[in-house]
């Protein structure tokens, strides 16, 4: 069953927390990143789906498809490049953060080396970042990882570690590779005395919402009722939990956040109530989402906000995956990766459920905000999953755009 979280307040937006993660900022981000020629130029699309919300019991279901929103194929698209921005904004004010990432400082950069771990998404998009800029980028990959989204991360010039172990060991590798050779962690979890670039990545995905909140407005609805987010270590459901919150107050949504039942340190962080570690395997098909030990950074967000903690088995992901790809007469097939789809898979599992249903407080006035993360990020772990081609899912989406008179926005390539 799904945890209720004790701790959940409806409440102005605190003061503290405005201090580390605000609207205002999250805007100033989006304007930053809009002159990187990585990310389309287009608000990644909200789909609705009014087949789906039938079926679930509930008056509307909306996504925000990232895969859209890059050729990256994720959201991370939004974070890594947002924290290397500020990283150098912090020791060159007199920059325009603008060029940073058109390699306008790049001569000056040159002694810059920063380093991540990843499970695929986050690298590539640092190191993506990192070449755009002109700095070197090193790339800490667990045995886990799929060589094909190695030679993803690859291809922008990264240096790439193997170790054996799991993500967590990767993290723990990264920070004593950096503190060997004094160079630049710019990773999306936080841990004691590292903090700053954390918070820079959360504030990058606040710019999704920005965006999310323009084109609810213009649909000229009632607000969501509900979101639903991915765990992870924390950063994604902190980065959009805090600017709805900062925007409604006690009026704010409800927020649920899902992870798999292997990955589940949230879920863990709420029953004991301080950042905690997960109690499975960790290992998951939604590698995204195979996270074993939460932000403490992240988790003073999600404590007070996050009304609902749940877990969900690979095989919901993965008809989640099928069941969006497909689409149907009235719903847009859309290409959702593995955590991408992890949040329809938890709405199914809630709603088609008299309990869960009540405890989340769905019913037929419900309106539900999911994120699809990510695509086809590992077209052939898509592929095996999904039973079907990402560029079949996308001719299918344009042809449903032509039927209906909605296109999704052009990706740069």
């Amino acid at each position: 069953m799904p945890v209720t979280n004790k701790n959940a307040v409806r409440a102005a937006y605190p003061r503290e927390l405005q201090d580390i993660l605000c609207i205002a900022e999250a805007r100033r981000t989006r304007d930053w990143l809009s002159a990187w020629p990585m990310l389309a130029k287009a608000p990644t699309p909200l789909w609705s789906l009014p087949d789906t919300a039938q079926a679930l019991g509930v008056a509307g279901v909306c996504v925000k498809d990232e895969s859209k929103r890059s050729t990256l194929g994720s959201f991370k698209a939004l974070g890594a490049p947002a924290a290397l921005v500020r990283l150098v904004m912090r020791a060159h004010p007199a920059w325009d953060p603008k060029a940073v990432l058109l390699g306008a400082c790049a001569d000056a950069l040159r002694g810059l080396v920063v380093i991540s771990a990843t499970d695929g998404n986050h690298g590539r998009a640092l190191a993506a970042a990192a070449q755009g800029a002109g700095v070197r980028c090193v790339i800490v990959l667990h045995k886990h990882v799929s060589p094909e989204r190695e030679s993803a991360i690859a291809a922008f010039g990264a240096d790439i570690v193997r170790i054996e172990g799991n993500y967590d060991a990767s993290v723990a590798h990264a920070a004593a590779l950096a503190q060997a050779h004094g160079w630049q962690v710019v990773s999306d979890t936080s841990y004691a005395g590292y903090e700053d670039i954390p918070r820079d990545v959360m504030q990058g995905y606040g710019a999704l919402v920005d965006e999310i909140v323009e084109q609810a407005a213009e649909q000229a609805g009632p607000p969501f009722t509900h979101v639903v987010l991915q765990g992870g270590v924390g950063g994604l459901a902190a980065g959009v939990a805090s600017y709805f919150w900062e925007l409604s107050g006690e009026q704010r949504p409800t927020f649920i956040v899902v992870e798999p039942r292997q990955a589940d340190c949230l879920m863990q962080s709420a029953l004991s109530g301080r950042p905690a570690n997960a109690t499975g395997t960790v290992d998951s098909v939604m590698a995204g989402l195979a996270c074993g030990e939460t932000s403490p950074l992240a988790w003073r967000f999600l404590q007070p906000s996050i009304d609902l903690f749940m877990t969900i088995e690979d095989g919901d992901a993965i008809d989640a995956m099928r069941r969006l790809a497909r689409g149907s007469a009235r719903d847009v097939p859309i290409e959702s990766g593995e955590s991408g789809a992890a949040g329809l898979a938890a709405l199914r599992v809630l709603a088609l459920s008299d309990a869960a249903r009540a405890q989340a407080g769905l019913d037929a006035r419900s309106r539900v905000l999911l994120i699809s993360t990510e695509g086809a990020t590992a077209p052939s772990v898509y592929r095996e999953l999904a039973g079907v081609d990402a560029d079949d899912v996308r001719r299918r989406q344009g042809e449903w755009g032509m039927t209906y008179g909605t296109v999704a926005p052009p990706v740069r390539r």
